[in-house]
């Protein structure tokens, strides 16, 4: 099972239910932005071309990443990926998964809407990823945003296609976060354009090094449908960045699949388990159930659970246990006592001797 876990979706054209009202004194007021998006037909086949040539590759979890680039806030944002899965073709065996990565830059250093206050926009996506741009945005990606938490990322996205990297990639920052669970993603589009390979090449090989090779996804991150290679091909691309044949691939199979699951954990971070209870069908909980009752008889007769004890039974062995501890008493001591006749005995004979 392969997984892309970085997927661009295009911004829709338009969004529905945007209004227009107009005042007595004949002034209109501001459009309110709506909460839906449409996208285009032309879009939607875009969508679906590139869904279908990730499935021909060899890819099986496919995750719809949306961009956004400005503050979040519940009067602007918009979920699009939510109407777009409703829109496109359910495959067999293809699981799509819903991703928000989040633009960190110099003005949203202060405050990018991850609060617990705004917790209800980040909880339908499966995945939320940090794109930091400078080095207090990256250290506040690697030391605050991925302790567990409701609004936790699991994906740090560093810049790779710029000339020179915005920022100093610490040790001490690197390893806090992926002691806490997240993932530096490697995006391989810019390796494959001539104007920004130069500078993937060098950069990639810095994130390498830092990581040590753990904790690294690799992904598309394109949009051009033309970028999109096979996990094969992406694998033997990466090996060149000094990493082993096993943890090349690694990157696009074991460590996604451990990073989807550890994103659940976002809905139950405070590990609160409930006491389980066995029922079945048509019946109540077995806990409910009297002895000797229906419930109780038919998981008898499956194995489910063992029969109780007669009184008279337990009396028996109870009897038994105690005749097996008094024998055992009684062996000791005749062995003890024929162990001490046969030291007298010893001690006489050499005496005579």
């Amino acid at each position: 099972m392969y997984f892309d876990l970085n997927v661009p979706i295009p911004p829709p054209s338009g969004s529905l239910g945007s209004t227009h009202t107009q005042s007595n004194k004949g002034k209109g007021k501001q459009v309110q932005p709506s909460h839906s998006a449409t996208f285009t037909p032309a879009q939607l086949a875009a969508i679906e071309a590139r869904i279908d040539l990730l499935v021909h590759l060899g890819y099986s979890v496919l995750a719809f990443n949306q961009l956004v680039k400005t503050k979040v806030e519940p009067k602007t944002f918009i979920n699009t990926l939510d109407p777009l899965l409703r829109q496109v073709k359910k495959r067999l065996g293809i699981i799509y998964l819903k991703r928000l990565t989040i633009l960190l830059d110099e003005d949203s250093e202060k405050g990018f809407g991850l609060t617990n206050a705004q917790s209800n926009l980040f909880s339908p996506y499966d995945i939320v990823a940090l794109a930091p741009t400078t080095e207090t945005s990256f250290s506040l990606a690697c030391l605050t945003h991925t302790q567990p938490s409701p609004l936790s990322a699991h994906v740090i996205s560093v810049p790779l296609d710029v000339p020179r990297h915005p920022f100093r990639m610490k040790h001490t920052m690197v390893r806090t976060a992926l002691r806490n669970g997240a993932v530096f993603e490697i995006p391989y589009a810019s390796a494959l354009d001539s104007a920004t390979k130069r500078n993937w090449w060098a950069a990639a090989r810095e994130v390498v090094r830092v990581t040590k090779g753990k904790g690294l996804i690799v992904t598309c991150g394109g949009l051009d449908v033309a970028d999109l290679r096979s996990p094969k091909d992406i694998g033997n691309l990466i090996t060149f960045l000094g990493l082993a044949q096993n943890l090349a691939h690694d990157t696009a199979t074991t460590t996604p699949k451990s990073l989807v699951l550890r994103a659940q954990t976002r809905k139950t971070y405070r590990a609160l388990f409930s006491e389980p209870k066995v029922v079945i069908p048509g019946c109540s909980a077995v806990e409910s159930a009297e002895p000797g009752s229906a419930v109780e008889r038919k998981l008898l007769g499956e194995g489910l659970v063992e029969a109780a004890p007669a009184e008279g039974a337990v009396e028996a062995l109870e009897g038994r246990k105690k005749k097996r501890v008094r024998d055992g008493v009684e062996l000791a001591d005749s062995s003890t006592t024929e162990g001490s006749r046969k030291k007298r005995k010893g001690k006489k004979q050499g005496k005579i001797d």
